[in-house]
Protein backbone atom coordinates (compact mmCIF):
# COMPACT_ATOMS: atom_id res chain seq x y z
CA UNK A 1 0.00 0.00 0.00
CA UNK A 2 1.12 3.29 -1.09
CA UNK A 3 0.74 6.57 1.85
CA UNK A 4 -2.02 8.24 0.91
CA UNK A 5 -1.60 11.49 2.32
CA UNK A 6 1.58 13.07 4.36
CA UNK A 7 3.38 10.10 5.96
CA UNK A 8 3.40 11.00 10.03
CA UNK A 9 6.21 10.36 12.54
CA UNK A 10 5.55 7.12 14.56
CA UNK A 11 8.34 8.62 17.15
CA UNK A 12 8.65 5.88 20.24
CA UNK A 13 8.16 3.06 18.43
CA UNK A 14 10.69 4.09 15.59
CA UNK A 15 13.16 4.85 18.22
CA UNK A 16 12.81 1.65 20.10
CA UNK A 17 13.64 0.20 16.08
CA UNK A 18 16.72 2.78 15.81
CA UNK A 19 17.86 1.34 18.92
CA UNK A 20 17.52 -2.13 18.59
CA UNK A 21 18.83 -2.04 15.09
CA UNK A 22 21.86 0.11 16.54
CA UNK A 23 22.43 -3.11 19.07
CA UNK A 24 22.72 -5.53 16.67
CA UNK A 25 25.07 -3.89 14.47
CA UNK A 26 27.32 -3.02 17.44
CA UNK A 27 27.34 -7.04 18.36
CA UNK A 28 27.95 -7.55 14.80
CA UNK A 29 31.03 -5.56 14.66
CA UNK A 30 32.33 -7.04 17.91
CA UNK A 31 31.46 -10.83 16.22
CA UNK A 32 33.96 -9.30 13.44
CA UNK A 33 36.95 -9.37 15.38
CA UNK A 34 37.12 -13.05 15.83
CA UNK A 35 38.54 -15.16 13.51
CA UNK A 36 36.38 -18.38 12.01
CA UNK A 37 37.21 -21.47 12.99
CA UNK A 38 38.88 -23.22 9.82
CA UNK A 39 35.51 -25.19 9.30
CA UNK A 40 33.28 -22.38 9.10
CA UNK A 41 31.06 -20.94 6.24
CA UNK A 42 32.20 -17.88 4.76
CA UNK A 43 29.52 -15.65 3.31
CA UNK A 44 31.28 -13.60 1.15
CA UNK A 45 30.07 -14.44 -2.73
CA UNK A 46 28.17 -17.57 -1.19
CA UNK A 47 25.36 -18.41 -3.42
CA UNK A 48 21.90 -19.74 -2.24
CA UNK A 49 22.41 -23.48 -2.52
CA UNK A 50 25.96 -22.63 -0.71
CA UNK A 51 23.88 -21.36 2.28
CA UNK A 52 21.25 -24.14 2.19
CA UNK A 53 23.73 -26.42 1.44
CA UNK A 54 25.31 -25.52 5.16
CA UNK A 55 22.14 -25.49 6.79
CA UNK A 56 21.34 -29.33 5.84
CA UNK A 57 25.08 -30.09 6.98
CA UNK A 58 25.04 -28.36 10.02
CA UNK A 59 27.95 -25.72 9.04
CA UNK A 60 25.61 -23.13 9.52
CA UNK A 61 22.14 -21.69 11.05
CA UNK A 62 20.46 -18.70 9.32
CA UNK A 63 20.89 -16.94 12.82
CA UNK A 64 25.15 -17.07 12.12
CA UNK A 65 24.40 -16.48 8.48
CA UNK A 66 22.58 -13.11 8.93
CA UNK A 67 24.42 -12.03 12.08
CA UNK A 68 27.79 -12.60 9.71
CA UNK A 69 26.20 -10.45 7.36
CA UNK A 70 25.54 -6.95 9.85
CA UNK A 71 28.79 -7.69 10.55
CA UNK A 72 29.86 -7.14 7.30
CA UNK A 73 27.56 -4.08 7.08
CA UNK A 74 28.68 -2.47 10.27
CA UNK A 75 32.60 -2.41 8.98
CA UNK A 76 31.62 -1.71 5.25
CA UNK A 77 28.72 0.35 4.43
CA UNK A 78 28.47 3.67 6.83
CA UNK A 79 31.97 3.27 7.71
CA UNK A 80 35.50 1.24 5.95
CA UNK A 81 35.33 2.37 2.37
CA UNK A 82 32.02 3.45 3.05
CA UNK A 83 29.78 2.23 0.35
CA UNK A 84 26.49 3.96 1.94
CA UNK A 85 24.23 1.67 0.01
CA UNK A 86 21.28 0.50 2.50
CA UNK A 87 18.96 3.19 4.26
CA UNK A 88 17.47 1.04 7.07
CA UNK A 89 18.82 -2.07 8.63
CA UNK A 90 15.78 -4.99 9.56
CA UNK A 91 15.86 -4.65 13.47
CA UNK A 92 14.06 -8.41 13.77
CA UNK A 93 16.41 -9.61 11.33
CA UNK A 94 17.86 -11.80 14.13
CA UNK A 95 14.34 -13.07 15.54
CA UNK A 96 13.40 -13.74 12.13
CA UNK A 97 16.23 -15.67 11.02
CA UNK A 98 15.84 -18.03 14.92
CA UNK A 99 12.32 -18.50 14.10
CA UNK A 100 13.81 -19.98 10.46
CA UNK A 101 15.78 -22.49 12.44
CA UNK A 102 13.29 -23.30 15.03
CA UNK A 103 10.93 -24.34 12.16
CA UNK A 104 13.43 -26.19 10.41
CA UNK A 105 15.07 -27.96 13.76
CA UNK A 106 11.27 -28.99 14.60
CA UNK A 107 10.19 -29.89 10.88
CA UNK A 108 13.60 -30.80 8.73
CA UNK A 109 11.89 -29.34 6.05
CA UNK A 110 13.10 -25.81 4.44
CA UNK A 111 10.23 -22.63 4.89
CA UNK A 112 10.53 -22.41 0.92
CA UNK A 113 13.45 -22.28 -1.86
CA UNK A 114 14.55 -18.82 -0.23
CA UNK A 115 14.82 -20.52 3.63
CA UNK A 116 17.38 -18.34 5.43
CA UNK A 117 18.22 -16.02 2.77
CA UNK A 118 19.29 -12.79 3.35
CA UNK A 119 17.38 -10.54 1.00
CA UNK A 120 18.12 -6.83 0.55
CA UNK A 121 15.18 -4.35 -1.04
CA UNK A 122 15.59 -0.95 -2.83
CA UNK A 123 13.63 1.03 -0.42
CA UNK A 124 10.61 1.40 -2.60
CA UNK A 125 8.87 -1.16 -1.92
CA UNK A 126 6.78 -1.48 1.23
CA UNK A 127 8.06 -3.94 3.77
CA UNK A 128 6.11 -4.07 7.46
CA UNK A 129 8.28 -2.60 10.56
CA UNK A 130 10.82 -0.84 8.21
CA UNK A 131 10.16 2.75 6.73
CA UNK A 132 9.44 3.30 3.14
CA UNK A 133 11.24 6.07 2.28
CA UNK A 134 11.23 5.98 -1.63
CA UNK A 135 15.24 7.87 -1.41
CA UNK A 136 12.69 11.05 -0.19
CA UNK A 137 13.18 12.25 3.65
CA UNK A 138 9.21 13.35 3.35
CA UNK A 139 8.64 10.05 4.03
CA UNK A 140 12.02 8.93 6.20
CA UNK A 141 9.39 8.05 9.09
CA UNK A 142 6.53 6.50 6.98
CA UNK A 143 6.06 2.93 7.84
CA UNK A 144 3.69 0.40 5.41
CA UNK A 145 0.74 -0.80 6.92
CA UNK A 146 1.18 -4.03 5.21
CA UNK A 147 3.82 -6.36 3.06
CA UNK A 148 3.54 -5.15 -0.74
CA UNK A 149 2.57 -8.55 -2.24
CA UNK A 150 5.90 -9.76 -3.77
CA UNK A 151 7.68 -8.92 -0.60
CA UNK A 152 5.06 -10.84 1.34
CA UNK A 153 5.85 -14.40 -1.10
CA UNK A 154 9.96 -13.17 -0.81
CA UNK A 155 9.24 -13.92 3.55
CA UNK A 156 6.84 -17.16 2.58
CA UNK A 157 9.53 -18.89 0.59
CA UNK A 158 11.79 -18.31 3.95
CA UNK A 159 13.61 -15.00 2.34
CA UNK A 160 15.05 -12.71 5.40
CA UNK A 161 14.54 -9.27 4.54
CA UNK A 162 18.19 -7.85 5.94
CA UNK A 163 18.09 -4.02 5.09
CA UNK A 164 16.27 -1.43 2.60
CA UNK A 165 18.35 0.07 -0.07
CA UNK A 166 19.36 3.46 -1.26
CA UNK A 167 18.24 4.32 -4.89
CA UNK A 168 17.93 8.06 -6.63
CA UNK A 169 15.30 10.20 -5.38
CA UNK A 170 11.92 8.04 -5.85
CA UNK A 171 13.59 6.28 -8.46
CA UNK A 172 14.00 8.44 -11.03
CA UNK A 173 17.68 8.20 -11.76
CA UNK A 174 20.08 6.74 -14.69
CA UNK A 175 23.88 7.31 -13.47
CA UNK A 176 23.02 8.66 -9.87
CA UNK A 177 22.09 7.39 -7.04
CA UNK A 178 21.36 10.26 -4.94
CA UNK A 179 18.17 10.88 -2.55
CA UNK A 180 17.46 13.25 0.56
CA UNK A 181 17.24 10.71 3.10
CA UNK A 182 21.06 9.65 2.95
CA UNK A 183 23.77 12.26 2.70
CA UNK A 184 25.95 11.78 -0.63
CA UNK A 185 25.62 8.82 -2.89
CA UNK A 186 26.19 5.39 -2.72
CA UNK A 187 29.66 4.37 -3.70
CA UNK A 188 30.64 1.56 -6.61
CA UNK A 189 32.17 -1.24 -4.31
CA UNK A 190 34.85 -1.54 -7.22
CA UNK A 191 36.10 1.88 -6.91
CA UNK A 192 34.71 3.79 -4.20
CA UNK A 193 35.32 7.11 -6.35
CA UNK A 194 33.04 5.97 -9.19
CA UNK A 195 28.92 5.53 -9.43
CA UNK A 196 26.93 2.89 -8.78
CA UNK A 197 24.08 3.56 -11.36
CA UNK A 198 20.93 4.41 -10.68
CA UNK A 199 18.02 4.20 -9.41
CA UNK A 200 18.74 0.69 -8.20
CA UNK A 201 22.33 1.67 -7.19
CA UNK A 202 22.15 0.80 -3.57
CA UNK A 203 20.88 -3.13 -4.31
CA UNK A 204 23.73 -3.28 -6.61
CA UNK A 205 26.48 -2.07 -4.47
CA UNK A 206 25.46 -3.90 -1.49
CA UNK A 207 25.47 -7.45 -3.39
CA UNK A 208 28.29 -6.30 -4.97
CA UNK A 209 30.04 -5.73 -1.61
CA UNK A 210 28.64 -9.06 0.35
CA UNK A 211 25.63 -7.30 2.60
CA UNK A 212 23.07 -10.06 1.34
CA UNK A 213 22.88 -12.79 -1.07
CA UNK A 214 19.96 -11.84 -3.34
CA UNK A 215 18.41 -8.54 -3.87
CA UNK A 216 15.63 -6.96 -5.51
CA UNK A 217 15.35 -3.67 -7.91
CA UNK A 218 12.71 -1.44 -10.36
CA UNK A 219 13.20 -0.92 -13.88
CA UNK A 220 11.08 1.83 -16.06
CA UNK A 221 14.24 3.00 -18.10
CA UNK A 222 17.22 0.24 -16.99
CA UNK A 223 17.48 0.78 -13.35
CA UNK A 224 17.94 -2.98 -12.33
CA UNK A 225 20.59 -3.52 -15.45
CA UNK A 226 22.19 -0.37 -15.48
CA UNK A 227 23.57 -0.66 -11.54
CA UNK A 228 23.89 -4.24 -12.53
CA UNK A 229 26.44 -3.64 -14.93
CA UNK A 230 27.99 -0.83 -12.93
CA UNK A 231 28.56 -2.75 -10.36
CA UNK A 232 29.46 -6.14 -11.68
CA UNK A 233 26.50 -8.24 -10.59
CA UNK A 234 23.21 -10.31 -12.58
CA UNK A 235 20.04 -8.23 -12.86
CA UNK A 236 16.84 -9.24 -14.83
CA UNK A 237 14.03 -7.43 -16.09
CA UNK A 238 11.36 -9.83 -16.81
CA UNK A 239 8.16 -8.96 -19.42
CA UNK A 240 6.38 -6.54 -18.41
CA UNK A 241 3.15 -7.61 -16.03
CA UNK A 242 5.38 -11.06 -15.16
CA UNK A 243 6.06 -9.67 -11.47
CA UNK A 244 3.65 -8.22 -9.58
CA UNK A 245 4.64 -4.03 -8.47
CA UNK A 246 1.77 -2.99 -6.40
CA UNK A 247 2.71 -2.22 -2.90
CA UNK A 248 5.68 -0.29 -4.71
CA UNK A 249 6.16 3.55 -5.12
CA UNK A 250 5.65 3.98 -8.89
CA UNK A 251 7.50 5.88 -11.00
CA UNK A 252 5.83 5.32 -14.68
CA UNK A 253 3.19 2.69 -14.12
CA UNK A 254 3.49 1.70 -17.83
CA UNK A 255 6.78 1.69 -17.94
CA UNK A 256 7.77 0.48 -14.42
CA UNK A 257 9.08 -3.20 -13.98
CA UNK A 258 10.21 -5.00 -11.00
CA UNK A 259 13.20 -7.72 -11.10
CA UNK A 260 16.04 -9.81 -9.17
CA UNK A 261 19.80 -8.85 -8.76
CA UNK A 262 22.05 -11.25 -7.52
CA UNK A 263 25.70 -12.26 -7.98
CA UNK A 264 24.77 -15.51 -10.03
CA UNK A 265 22.39 -16.57 -12.98
CA UNK A 266 21.47 -19.35 -11.12
CA UNK A 267 20.14 -17.27 -7.93
CA UNK A 268 18.43 -14.93 -10.33
CA UNK A 269 16.13 -18.10 -11.77
CA UNK A 270 15.45 -18.85 -8.35
CA UNK A 271 14.56 -15.44 -7.29
CA UNK A 272 12.80 -15.08 -10.54
CA UNK A 273 10.62 -18.09 -9.66
CA UNK A 274 9.61 -17.27 -6.29
CA UNK A 275 8.44 -13.37 -7.61
CA UNK A 276 6.81 -14.02 -10.91
CA UNK A 277 2.64 -14.66 -10.25
CA UNK A 278 -0.75 -13.08 -11.31
CA UNK A 279 -2.08 -10.39 -8.80
CA UNK A 280 -5.24 -9.29 -10.26
CA UNK A 281 -5.72 -6.41 -7.89
CA UNK A 282 -2.15 -4.82 -9.79
CA UNK A 283 -3.71 -3.12 -13.04
CA UNK A 284 -0.35 -3.91 -14.46
CA UNK A 285 -0.08 -7.40 -14.05
CA UNK A 286 -0.44 -10.48 -16.33
CA UNK A 287 -1.40 -13.98 -16.46
CA UNK A 288 1.11 -16.29 -17.05
CA UNK A 289 1.29 -20.19 -16.59
CA UNK A 290 3.64 -20.68 -14.26
CA UNK A 291 7.57 -21.71 -15.38
CA UNK A 292 10.59 -23.35 -13.30
CA UNK A 293 13.13 -21.11 -14.13
CA UNK A 294 16.02 -22.78 -12.70
CA UNK A 295 14.73 -26.05 -15.18
CA UNK A 296 14.63 -23.34 -18.32
CA UNK A 297 18.29 -22.44 -17.41
CA UNK A 298 19.63 -25.80 -18.47
CA UNK A 299 18.15 -26.05 -21.37
CA UNK A 300 20.80 -26.50 -24.53
CA UNK A 301 21.56 -22.90 -26.11
CA UNK A 302 23.70 -24.61 -29.11
CA UNK A 303 20.82 -23.80 -31.60
CA UNK A 304 19.92 -20.19 -30.22
CA UNK A 305 20.15 -17.90 -32.81
CA UNK A 306 21.94 -14.33 -31.77
CA UNK A 307 20.84 -11.17 -33.51
CA UNK A 308 23.16 -7.63 -33.08
CA UNK A 309 20.77 -4.73 -32.86
CA UNK A 310 21.72 -1.96 -35.29
CA UNK A 311 21.83 1.35 -33.86
CA UNK A 312 22.78 -0.01 -30.00
CA UNK A 313 25.85 -0.24 -30.70
CA UNK A 314 26.89 3.45 -31.47
CA UNK A 315 29.31 5.65 -29.43
CA UNK A 316 30.27 2.92 -27.53
CA UNK A 317 33.36 3.48 -24.91
CA UNK A 318 36.52 1.34 -26.49
CA UNK A 319 36.62 -0.58 -23.97
CA UNK A 320 33.36 -1.32 -23.72
CA UNK A 321 33.26 -2.27 -27.43
CA UNK A 322 36.24 -4.58 -27.11
CA UNK A 323 34.94 -6.25 -24.26
CA UNK A 324 31.49 -6.56 -24.74
CA UNK A 325 32.57 -7.57 -28.19
CA UNK A 326 34.72 -10.56 -27.36
CA UNK A 327 31.65 -11.72 -25.28
CA UNK A 328 29.54 -11.83 -27.98
CA UNK A 329 31.94 -13.72 -29.95
CA UNK A 330 31.75 -16.24 -27.70
CA UNK A 331 28.42 -16.39 -27.42
CA UNK A 332 27.92 -17.13 -31.29
CA UNK A 333 30.22 -20.00 -30.34
CA UNK A 334 27.98 -21.22 -27.83
CA UNK A 335 24.73 -20.42 -29.57
CA UNK A 336 24.10 -21.18 -33.16
CA UNK A 337 26.10 -17.72 -34.32
CA UNK A 338 25.41 -14.15 -34.23
CA UNK A 339 24.09 -11.82 -37.19
CA UNK A 340 23.01 -8.15 -37.56
CA UNK A 341 19.19 -7.13 -36.88
CA UNK A 342 16.94 -4.72 -36.41
CA UNK A 343 14.28 -3.72 -33.74
CA UNK A 344 11.27 -1.63 -33.98
CA UNK A 345 12.08 2.51 -32.89
CA UNK A 346 11.16 3.59 -29.45
CA UNK A 347 11.65 7.39 -29.69
CA UNK A 348 7.97 8.29 -29.58
CA UNK A 349 7.21 6.60 -26.45
CA UNK A 350 9.71 7.85 -23.90
CA UNK A 351 7.75 10.36 -22.84
CA UNK A 352 4.88 9.04 -21.50
CA UNK A 353 6.23 9.85 -17.84
CA UNK A 354 6.19 13.72 -19.34
CA UNK A 355 2.67 12.94 -20.77
CA UNK A 356 1.37 12.73 -17.03
CA UNK A 357 1.49 9.19 -15.32
CA UNK A 358 4.55 10.48 -12.58
CA UNK A 359 3.16 13.92 -11.87
CA UNK A 360 -0.37 12.05 -11.57
CA UNK A 361 0.98 10.59 -8.32
CA UNK A 362 2.83 13.23 -7.20
CA UNK A 363 0.74 16.07 -7.89
CA UNK A 364 -1.00 16.05 -4.69
CA UNK A 365 2.53 15.57 -2.24
CA UNK A 366 4.50 18.31 -4.42
CA UNK A 367 1.82 21.13 -4.09
CA UNK A 368 2.19 21.02 0.16
CA UNK A 369 5.51 20.11 0.41
CA UNK A 370 7.41 20.93 -2.84
CA UNK A 371 10.86 22.14 -0.86
CA UNK A 372 11.48 18.58 0.17
CA UNK A 373 11.64 16.58 -3.09
CA UNK A 374 15.72 17.38 -4.15
CA UNK A 375 16.54 20.06 -6.65
CA UNK A 376 16.53 17.70 -9.90
CA UNK A 377 13.44 16.28 -9.07
CA UNK A 378 11.75 19.20 -8.25
CA UNK A 379 13.03 20.70 -11.71
CA UNK A 380 11.49 17.97 -13.04
CA UNK A 381 7.99 17.72 -11.33
CA UNK A 382 7.47 21.91 -12.26
CA UNK A 383 8.44 21.15 -16.04
CA UNK A 384 6.05 18.47 -15.99
CA UNK A 385 3.28 20.66 -14.19
CA UNK A 386 4.17 23.81 -16.82
CA UNK A 387 3.79 21.23 -20.03
CA UNK A 388 0.20 20.69 -19.07
CA UNK A 389 -0.24 17.41 -21.33
CA UNK A 390 -3.08 17.17 -23.35
CA UNK A 391 -5.04 13.93 -22.25
CA UNK A 392 -5.51 12.80 -25.80
CA UNK A 393 -1.94 13.11 -26.71
CA UNK A 394 -1.30 11.11 -23.53
CA UNK A 395 -3.98 7.83 -24.71
CA UNK A 396 -2.91 8.39 -28.50
CA UNK A 397 0.37 7.32 -26.59
CA UNK A 398 -0.43 4.97 -24.90
CA UNK A 399 -2.59 3.14 -27.90
CA UNK A 400 0.69 3.40 -29.65
CA UNK A 401 2.55 1.41 -26.99
CA UNK A 402 0.11 -1.21 -26.88
CA UNK A 403 0.37 -2.04 -30.27
CA UNK A 404 4.14 -1.79 -30.38
CA UNK A 405 4.29 -4.49 -27.39
CA UNK A 406 1.95 -6.39 -29.49
CA UNK A 407 3.89 -6.51 -32.55
CA UNK A 408 7.39 -6.15 -31.16
CA UNK A 409 7.29 -10.39 -31.07
CA UNK A 410 7.44 -10.30 -35.10
CA UNK A 411 10.97 -9.01 -35.19
CA UNK A 412 12.30 -11.89 -33.73
CA UNK A 413 11.67 -14.56 -37.00
CA UNK A 414 15.13 -14.91 -37.81
CA UNK A 415 16.88 -14.64 -34.75
CA UNK A 416 15.71 -15.98 -31.13
CA UNK A 417 17.90 -13.33 -28.97
CA UNK A 418 19.56 -10.36 -29.28
CA UNK A 419 23.20 -9.40 -27.35
CA UNK A 420 24.46 -5.94 -26.64
CA UNK A 421 26.49 -3.78 -24.48
CA UNK A 422 24.24 -2.98 -21.10
CA UNK A 423 25.98 0.84 -20.85
CA UNK A 424 27.62 2.54 -23.85
CA UNK A 425 29.98 3.94 -21.35
CA UNK A 426 31.95 2.60 -18.23
CA UNK A 427 30.33 3.71 -14.82
CA UNK A 428 31.68 7.84 -14.39
CA UNK A 429 33.55 9.31 -11.60
CA UNK A 430 30.75 10.28 -8.78
CA UNK A 431 32.36 14.09 -8.83
CA UNK A 432 31.20 14.02 -12.35
CA UNK A 433 27.45 13.01 -11.38
CA UNK A 434 27.33 15.42 -8.50
CA UNK A 435 28.16 18.54 -10.36
CA UNK A 436 26.07 17.55 -13.16
CA UNK A 437 22.84 17.25 -10.24
CA UNK A 438 23.50 20.54 -9.26
CA UNK A 439 24.22 22.38 -12.87
CA UNK A 440 21.13 24.80 -13.45
CA UNK A 441 21.92 24.13 -16.96
CA UNK A 442 20.30 20.57 -19.33
CA UNK A 443 22.29 17.50 -19.70
CA UNK A 444 24.00 16.59 -22.42
CA UNK A 445 21.54 14.27 -24.36
CA UNK A 446 24.08 11.69 -25.72
CA UNK A 447 22.76 7.88 -25.23
CA UNK A 448 24.62 6.09 -22.69
CA UNK A 449 23.04 3.09 -22.05
CA UNK A 450 20.90 0.75 -23.85
CA UNK A 451 18.59 -0.23 -21.29
CA UNK A 452 15.30 2.06 -21.76
CA UNK A 453 14.02 0.65 -25.00
CA UNK A 454 13.51 -2.75 -23.19
CA UNK A 455 11.23 -0.86 -20.44
CA UNK A 456 9.04 0.34 -23.63
CA UNK A 457 9.05 -3.06 -25.37
CA UNK A 458 8.45 -5.00 -22.03
CA UNK A 459 10.62 -7.95 -22.79
CA UNK A 460 12.54 -10.13 -20.57
CA UNK A 461 16.26 -8.23 -20.52
CA UNK A 462 19.26 -9.87 -18.62
CA UNK A 463 22.45 -8.04 -17.63
CA UNK A 464 25.36 -9.99 -16.55
CA UNK A 465 29.19 -9.39 -16.11
CA UNK A 466 31.52 -9.87 -19.26
CA UNK A 467 34.64 -8.32 -18.19
CA UNK A 468 36.32 -4.92 -16.66
CA UNK A 469 38.19 -2.17 -17.89
CA UNK A 470 41.65 -1.44 -17.91
CA UNK A 471 41.61 0.85 -14.37
CA UNK A 472 38.81 -2.36 -12.75
CA UNK A 473 35.66 -1.34 -13.36
CA UNK A 474 32.93 -4.08 -14.20
CA UNK A 475 31.37 -3.80 -18.01
CA UNK A 476 27.70 -5.58 -18.56
CA UNK A 477 26.41 -7.42 -21.44
CA UNK A 478 22.86 -7.59 -21.77
CA UNK A 479 20.82 -10.62 -23.42
CA UNK A 480 17.43 -9.98 -24.44
CA UNK A 481 14.33 -11.71 -26.05
CA UNK A 482 10.61 -11.79 -27.03
CA UNK A 483 7.69 -11.57 -24.27
CA UNK A 484 7.74 -14.23 -21.50
CA UNK A 485 11.18 -15.69 -22.67
CA UNK A 486 13.15 -15.91 -19.83
CA UNK A 487 13.71 -19.24 -19.76
CA UNK A 488 15.83 -18.90 -22.64
CA UNK A 489 17.74 -15.33 -21.56
CA UNK A 490 18.91 -17.42 -18.43
CA UNK A 491 19.93 -20.37 -20.00
CA UNK A 492 22.09 -18.32 -22.69
CA UNK A 493 23.34 -16.17 -19.62
CA UNK A 494 24.23 -19.18 -17.89
CA UNK A 495 26.14 -20.41 -20.32
CA UNK A 496 28.09 -17.68 -20.70
CA UNK A 497 28.20 -17.29 -16.74
CA UNK A 498 29.85 -20.81 -17.07
CA UNK A 499 32.45 -20.44 -19.93
CA UNK A 500 34.14 -17.54 -18.14
CA UNK A 501 35.23 -16.47 -14.64
CA UNK A 502 33.75 -12.56 -14.85
CA UNK A 503 30.80 -13.57 -12.28
CA UNK A 504 33.70 -14.58 -9.47
CA UNK A 505 35.96 -11.39 -9.42
CA UNK A 506 35.64 -9.91 -6.31
CA UNK A 507 35.46 -5.38 -5.35
CA UNK A 508 39.35 -5.06 -3.70
CA UNK A 509 37.49 -4.30 -0.93
CA UNK A 510 38.72 -4.34 2.91
CA UNK A 511 38.06 -2.26 6.34
CA UNK A 512 40.53 -0.14 5.59
CA UNK A 513 39.94 0.57 2.18
CA UNK A 514 40.40 4.29 2.11
CA UNK A 515 37.25 6.76 1.01
CA UNK A 516 38.45 9.54 -1.78
CA UNK A 517 36.72 12.46 -1.05
CA UNK A 518 33.92 13.71 -3.79
CA UNK A 519 32.50 17.10 -4.28
CA UNK A 520 29.98 18.13 -2.19
CA UNK A 521 27.99 20.24 -5.09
Amino acid sequence: MLPTSTPTTAAPRSLRMARRAGALLALSACALSFAPPAHALAVEEASIADLQAAYRDGRASAHQVVAAYLARIAAYDKKGPYINSLITINPNALEEADALDARYRASGKFSGPLHGIPVVLKDNLDAVGMPMTSGFQGWKNYYPPSDAPLVAKIKAAGGIIIAKASLSEFAKGGGDNINSVLPGFARNPYNTAYATGGSSGGPAAALAANFAVVGVGTDTGGSVRMPASYCGIVGLKPTYGLVPIRGIMPLTLSLDHCGPMTRTVEDNALMLGVMAGYDNLDITSVEHAREDYLAQMGQPVKGLRLGMPAGYFDDLHPEVAKTTGEAIALLGKLAGGVKDCTLPSVTAFGNLGAMGETLAWHEDYFKKQPTKYMLPERRRLEGLAAANAKATDYIRAKWELESLRRTVDDSFSDFDLVVLPTQRILPPPLDELIKRAHDPKPTDPKVTSNTAPFDVFGLPAISIPCGFSKSGLPIGLMIAGPHFAEGKVLALARAYEQATQWHTRKPPLTPNTPKPPVVTG
